[in-house]
């Protein structure tokens, strides 16, 4: 998430591309689209599309009129119509890719509810207010915790956001259930003596605006790209055969990754060459179940009932092939004589292919020095024998 601009240090660390924030591609911040319609001019006589999206705190994004016609690009800070006061964001995006944006999230450009005015761009004075402003959100949240746990509620405040003017605070929080904080937003207007908004969030909502890094080393996708938060449930782990282990099925949000349902279609798709795992198979020595399938090598393991530790592995190919029989009110003989055309050698056998060293070089013992060891063991026996003699 770094602009072709950002550099290195002598150090190894990061220096950044020195715009303090507002890098001219957005490519550094959360939830960027590329404007891959920048370069290209318009048809003559069509005029450019007033809509400009605009970018708030931890990626939260509006659509909004450029009814001044303003020239405007990416990195801008702007200050915007609010409901009561200004508020202060900054560009993210213009032109055409705005209407493909709006079309998509099914927003009309005249709809005065949604889309609202850009006043002008930010004077000093603006950035000043709104940094200020910012630099109020950590330490009112930590009030704003504590002020929460005295009053014994049953909520997080995840997060505080100010308006750009600094005349209202917006209060994320997260609760299971319903909370009565009439009470709580009594004493926030008496402390910090501003206009308090609650707006509670989910889970999910939660740790896209925080972010963070998730389990497989990468940003959290729902703060970096994923926006539509579909619905997962644990029979997608079962699906993918994974074990039902709530430690590591779960994100930082607490609920279950959504990247279970990244390969689930895939894994649909290839269930429907295997046969149900209920179905039975009846042999002369006895009936099996099914123990395990591997999707990927396309084999299932079939236990005899009541030897359940001696495994039979069998392709797709031969299972279907026993059911027909079974259908047919025919048994066979047994699961070995099927299994027995499936075994392999698992010796595993390394390949030098990258020019380096022999990767069983200290597998071998080194004879050389254990025999300059047994020589100079047998000097010192003889040296006293010499001075013996003398």
């Amino acid at each position: 998430m770094s602009c072709n601009s950002c550099s290195t240090g002598k150090d190894g660390q990061p220096k950044g591309c020195k715009n303090n924030g507002t890098c001219g591609t957005d490519s550094c911040n959360k939830l960027t689209v590329f404007d891959w319609l920048a370069n290209m001019s318009l048809p003559q006589g069509e005029e450019p599309f007033i809509g400009v999206e605009v970018r708030f705190k931890n990626g939260r994004k509006q659509y909004y009129k450029n009814t001044e016609n303003l020239t405007l690009s990416i990195g801008d800070i702007v200050a915007t119509q609010a409901q009561s006061g200004h508020d202060i964001g900054m560009v993210t995006l213009t032109g055409e890719l705005v209407r493909v944006q709006m079309k998509r999230k099914k927003i009309e450009i005249n709809d005065e509810e949604n889309v609202l005015k850009l006043y002008r761009k930010a004077s000093q004075k603006d950035i000043d207010v709104w940094s200020d402003a910012r630099d109020k959100e950590e330490p009112m949240k930590v009030k704003a915790r504590q002020f929460a746990i005295d009053l014994k509620l049953k909520m997080k405040i995840s997060d505080i956001e100010y308006q750009g003017d600094a005349s209202k605070a917006t209060f994320y929080y997260t609760a299971e259930e319903r909370v009565d904080f009439r009470e709580l937003i009594k004493l926030f207007a008496r402390e910090f003596r501003t206009r308090i908004e609650m707006k509670q969030v989910g889970f999910r909502q939660e740790a896209a605006r925080l972010g963070g890094i998730g389990s497989c080393g990468r940003e959290l996708c729902c703060s970096t790209w994923l926006t539509d938060f579909r619905s997962v449930s644990t029979s997608a782990a079962r699906y993918q055969q994974l074990s039902l282990n709530p430690l590591k099925l779960a994100g930082q949000c607490g609920k279950l990754k959504c990247c279970l349902n990244y390969e689930l279609d895939a894994y649909l798709d290839a269930l429907k060459a295997f046969p149900k795992k209920d179905t039975k198979l009846y042999t002369e020595k006895g009936t099996a179940v099914c123990q395990k399938t591997d999707i990927f090598k396309g084999h299932l393991w079939y236990a005899y009932e009541g030897e359940w530790m001696n495994w039979h592995v069998l392709n797709t190919d031969q299972v279907k092939e026993i059911i027909d029989k079974n259908k047919a009110k025919q048994k066979i003989a047994s699961l070995e004589e099927y299994a027995a055309e499936l075994i392999e050698d698992t010796k595993t056998e390394f390949e030098n292919v990258v020019g380096q060293d022999s990767l069983t070089r200290f597998d071998s013992p080194k004879h050389k020095n254990k025999r300059r060891n047994n020589k100079g063991k047998q000097r010192r026996r003889q040296k006293p024998q010499n001075n013996a003699k003398k």
